[in-house]
């Protein structure tokens, strides 16, 4: 994201507490290394440069194991982002785009998901971003805080152009342990049942492209940018893939195999997460346009060192 403004010709400020790429080492591009529960530290980055809006990506995103360590994951998720939110107030910047999640749906009553599906989170990591969502509505009220939430559905592919990837620690996210497996057969890949009837019993999950992604964060700013006010977008390809599809079309763009163990379903996972994203399309004039599975994959395998 930082480097899609960029080559907009918009300056950045990063903060985080690991080092930026070296493709980011360029003019108007600043970095922090610090935690956002720094209170001290932010209070300093936003005196010392007047900000037109943030982006807030950084989150814990483990929904299984959020239900084992749910403190960690309010403390992280919640605390981090009031921490931030408390800067800005403080500074009187009032433009913020929140990366959401579709796990704010918890199990769905309906598919595709739209924006007014009731909000049932199923797992401490979706009830952290449903949380972040209430608390925007409040300060819109109070201090006219204006924001944009994007519900990401599956975040997948990669930029290997720029040599930038996902970069996890352990890596969760299924198309990267799709590729590894392929690559070190000694390793394979654990498959999650999910009792869906519709589909071959594993998961069945909306991907979309981090370029799109990307893109729907520079409609969003521009958007905000425009004296637009807060709302809510889901971003996905609105197409659903089971696990066991996204193994068959990783086979098919590596051209070996996926070697796969199948285990009881997990806690806090739904079965099915499906989007219907048409109010970013029609309103932000979104057009995800590399959020096919076979680029998503293609791409992360060129990317993933």
């Amino acid at each position: 994201m930082a480097l899609s403004l960029l080559r907009r010709g918009i300056e950045v400020t990063s903060i985080d507490t690991s080092p930026p790429p070296k493709v980011l080492q360029r003019d108007h591009f600043v970095h922090v290394a610090a935690n956002l529960l720094d209170q001290g530290t932010l209070a300093q980055l936003f005196a010392a440069a007047r900000f037109d809006a943030v982006m807030h990506f950084a989150s814990l995103i483990q929904a299984g194991e959020s239900t084992t360590v749910p403190m960690r994951y309010y403390q992280n998720n919640l605390g981090a982002t009031l921490s931030l939110l408390t800067a800005m107030l403080q500074a009187g910047v009032n433009r913020f785009i929140f990366s959401s999640s579709a796990a704010i749906y918890g199990e769905p009553s309906y598919t595709p998901i739209d924006e007014a599906h009731p909000k049932v989170p199923i797992n401490p990591y979706g009830c952290s971003k449903a949380m972040v969502e209430e608390i925007l509505t409040d300060l819109r009220d109070a201090y006219d805080l204006q924001s944009v939430a994007l519900r990401y559905f599956n975040a997948a592919g990669a930029s290997p152009k720029d040599a930038l990837w996902e970069s996890h620690l352990p890596e969760t996210h299924l198309i990267p342990l799709a590729i590894r497996a392929a690559r070190d057969p000694g390793a394979p890949l654990t498959v999650f049942r999910a009792d869906y009837r519709r589909s071959d019993g594993t998961a069945i999950r909306d991907f979309v492209h981090v370029s799109d992604i990307c893109s729907a964060h520079s409609l969003a700013l521009d958007y905000l940018l425009d004296d637009g006010l807060s709302t809510q977008f889901n971003l996905g390809s609105q197409r659903g893939f089971s696990v066991l599809e996204v193994i068959r079309t990783t086979e098919a763009v590596l051209g070996c195999p996926v070697p796969f163990s199948l285990q009881p379903r997990r806690v806090g996972d739904p079965a099915i997460l499906l989007a219907d994203s048409q109010a970013a399309r029609q309103e932000l004039n979104w057009k995800p346009s590399h959020s096919d599975l076979a680029t998503m994959i293609a791409d992360a395998a060129a990317a993933l060192p």
